[in-house]
């Protein structure tokens, strides 16, 4: 597991106030619950974050009293609680972007016949944020709310490679996690591959996130130009065909298109290359799998 966002380094920063790095590592403690296993020790917790494990127990022991984490006695591991899920639930509710994401994707689904997904940008990766599930019987669901990384998986790829470069190569140049056996975890073949995004407008996957799962996305940019998330089309890799992409993409684009324009996008930023330039409909591939 990653080290996240707040979690104490060795770098030379200023050292925080009593209250706020309390506060920072309570949040610590519930940000590994969203990336990696479901249930967790006080000693996992106490070794991923660098802490002692005096100092995780009295913090879960508050958090326990306040519902956002439950204590399975048998077991002695942590888990999430019905208070973090009530925030969790309230958070996703008040979303901008899912509000106006709703009818685009509802729209989607009824052209593909597919699972629709909506993914925000969030600090450290990506998380989807809402889905509409295919009516086919066998079908793809995704886990709201967890994060994943950006270089896996088309959804995570179209916000990567519209990110600002040197927050791209930052990444690029980081860990690149395989979390499965077709995951990209070559910097060089990222960026000829995220290149290639930014020409079409659109990334797919076979497999890079999750195995036996196709998908296809297009990149959200808000007011100010910025990448915000991206909006997917998944399923059964076997569903996932070349001819299928082809008839796919300018549909994902479109929404991607309605979805940005009701964030107040105009065209301007790095999203106005796609919009002015090239348009966010591809041409017909013939090439097998993904780019």
């Amino acid at each position: 597991m990653t080290t996240q966002p707040g979690t104490p380094s060795t770098g030379t920063q200023p050292a925080a106030q009593p209250g706020t790095e309390t506060a920072g590592r309570v949040i610590d403690v519930l940000l590994l619950f969203t990336d990696g296993p479901g249930e967790l020790g006080v000693s996992r917790i106490a070794r991923e974050l660098g802490l002692s494990k005096a100092v995780v127990h009295r913090i879960l022991q508050t958090l326990v009293a306040r519902g956002m984490v439950t204590l399975d006695h048998a077991s002695r591991l942590y888990r999430l609680g019905p208070t973090t899920a009530a925030l969790g639930a309230r958070a996703l509710r008040g979303s901008d972007l899912r509000a106006v994401a709703a009818q685009p994707l509802r729209k989607l689904q009824e052209e593909t016949g597919e699972t629709v997904t909506l993914t925000a940008l969030v600090p450290g990766g990506r998380a989807y944020v809402d889905q509409i599930v295919s009516t086919h019987e066998v079908k793809m669901t995704v886990e709201l709310g967890r994060r994943f990384p950006l270089h896996a998986g088309s959804s995570g790829k179209c916000v990567l490679a519209f990110l600002p470069e040197s927050e791209r190569e930052a990444i690029l140049t980081g860990a690149l996690p395989a979390l499965t056996g077709s995951t990209r975890t070559d910097a060089d073949t990222l960026r000829g591959e995220l290149a290639a995004i930014r020409q079409l407008g659109y990334s797919t996957s076979q497999g890079e996130r999750q195995a036996d799962a196709g998908s296809l996305a297009s990149p959200l940019f808000g007011l100010d130009g910025d990448v915000r998330g991206s909006v997917s089309v998944c399923g059964p890799r076997s569903r996932f065909t070349p001819r299928f992409i082809d008839e796919c993409a300018p549909r994902v684009s479109e929404a991607a298109r309605d979805i940005s324009t009701a964030l107040g996008w105009t065209g301007e930023g790095d999203g106005s290359r796609v919009s002015a330039e090239r348009p966010m409909t591809p041409s017909p591939t013939t090439t097998e799998g993904p780019p």
